[in-house]
């Protein structure tokens, strides 16, 4: 209710959905953010069911009582009910009609105002609309986008909508940024890409800021590449693209130095294994263009998302497919390792990825694990996984590791000694592979797996924390490529 009656918020991000035990919290179910299970709750917490709308005045009753007739919380409701309840109650359909000799800049506003209601159309429709009044093309600006893109095949998927936010959010900072400068201290403008920022855009900033928001995008996935991210498929988060590229237009050369690179790699690290760019992350991206920028160039503290971050060991063993931010990290992290083919030998790297077909692979094929009575939660597991050409996986086919083993060193070709090492590059116990023991194999590799993401997220994992993510996560459900 404070937000619908807050001029400088937009009306639909007051309103949200939420769950039917009306309880919303964080930290994987430990804090509890807000309880509105009952009526006083909702009283206390000023937040007005929408189903009440046609009976409002029974929930008014209510709301008197619980506050005691508080002439501070009555005035609110006054309020409340003129501005949000009426608006309800009175609502008129409009009418528009457009003529032959309106000008075009009419036409273009009417197009922009009216479809922001209904089934919106996207951001960048609406945008071309306004901006086609001062005669600039951005659909045709957008294919000049994708065709510097293109080369770049970690960008194979950003969409228009991404380019426009990360203009917005950076014609917003360096708006404070200029403030600030100023000497002002109150009244600053706020850092946002919210929907309602990007449809305030205007064309003078897109045409200033558009060049340097390009670059950062390139210059993003030249990053990705020097962390084993060579695909847009294996990009952990492609939400995550919208404040790292536009850090990085806002740092420049500044990147290149390597001290600044390795705390922009921690904070990008800690939201891919911190899972926090899933969903609403306009708020995020705002902090993290601050704070990260201030972090490297200031040296001053540590931004909320590295703040944020936690890992759990037992999220291991529920990361399945590639839908989860998390299973994609560790991928990127296996081929870290110097890591080499089991066949060919040949180091992993942006073209033996492509050149080899390079994907993910079990280590203790499913055949055999199936065989053998390990449960498929703990075989399907990124832990049994790693990086393998296709042509290495066709000799590994369905068989125990002591059996392929065999087979893959007499195809390299190369000595014992030799062929252990390719096997350690993977991160792997060769002795328990050899053995054929699973849960030897499993239980080293989960904690060689666990110290690789503790160096890359700069933070200890209590090995003995356990969060039950039933409900949780996507992975149990959804079957990647190769099952």
């Amino acid at each position: 209710m404070v937000k619908a009656l807050d001029p400088d918020s937009d009306l639909e991000e007051s309103i949200f959905s939420i769950n039917e035990n009306k309880i919303i919290t964080e930290n994987i179910g430990r804090d509890v953010v807000l309880d509105i299970s009952t009526l006083e709750n909702e009283y206390k917490n000023l937040m007005y069911p929408v189903c009440m709308v046609d009976e409002y005045s029974n929930w008014r009753r209510g709301y008197y009582k619980f506050w005691n007739h508080n002439a501070e919380k009555s005035e609110f409701w006054d309020k409340f009910e003129e501005k949000i309840i009426n608006s309800f109650n009175r609502y008129n359909l409009p009418v528009i009609v457009m003529k032959k000799e309106n000008p075009k800049e009419a036409v273009c506003q009417v197009f922009e105002k009216v479809n922001t209601g209904g089934v919106s159309l996207t951001v960048f429709e609406l945008l071309t609309a306004s901006f086609a009044s001062d005669e600039f093309d951005l659909k045709a600006d957008w294919e000049n986008i994708k065709n510097e893109f293109k080369p770049y095949k970690v960008l194979n998927n950003t969409s228009n909508t991404d380019i426009i936010q990360a203009i917005t959010l950076y014609s917003t900072y360096k708006k404070r940024l200029d403030a600030v400068s100023k000497g002002l201290k109150e009244n600053l403008p706020s850092v946002s890409a919210k929907r309602k920022e990007m449809l305030n855009l205007t064309l003078i900033e897109y045409k200033k800021y558009r060049n340097e928001i390009v670059k950062g995008f390139i210059k993003a996935s030249r990053i990705f590449v020097e962390n084993h991210i060579f695909n847009y498929r294996d990009l952990p988060y492609s939400t995550q693209l919208v404040p790292l590229a536009t850090i990085l237009a806002k740092l420049g050369d500044q990147i290149d130095n390597y001290g600044n690179k390795i705390k922009l790699m921690r904070w990008f690290w800690c939201g891919v294994f911190g899972e926090l760019y899933g969903s609403a992350n306009e708020t995020r991206y705002a902090l993290d263009l601050v704070q990260v920028t201030d972090w490297i160039e200031k040296n001053s503290e540590e931004p909320k998302t590295i703040y944020d971050a936690n890992f759990s060991p037992s999220r291991l063993n529920t990361l399945r497919t590639r839908n989860s931010a998390a299973y994609k990290g560790v991928y990127a992290l296996m081929m870290q390792e110097n890591t080499k083919d089991w066949l060919s030998a040949t180091k992993i790297d942006f073209i033996s990825y492509f050149s080899e077909s390079i994907d993910i692979h079990h280590i203790f094929p499913v055949a055999w694990c199936e065989k053998n009575n390990i449960p498929r939660n703990d075989f399907d597991s990124i832990i049994n996984k790693t990086p393998l050409s296709g042509r290495t996986n066709r000799i590994v086919s369905g068989d125990a590791p002591s059996n392929y083993l065999e087979r893959l060193k007499k195809h390299s070709g190369v000595s014992d000694t030799d062929f252990n090492n390719i096997l350690l590059s993977h991160v792997v116990n060769p002795e328990a592979m050899y053995a054929d023991n699973f849960y030897e194999f499993f239980n080293h590799r989960k904690e060689q797996i666990l110290l690789r993401i503790e160096n890359m997220m700069g933070k200890q994992i209590p090995r003995e924390q356990f969060i039950d993510e039933e409900g949780k996560f996507a992975d149990d459900t959804i079957e990647d490529d190769e099952n």
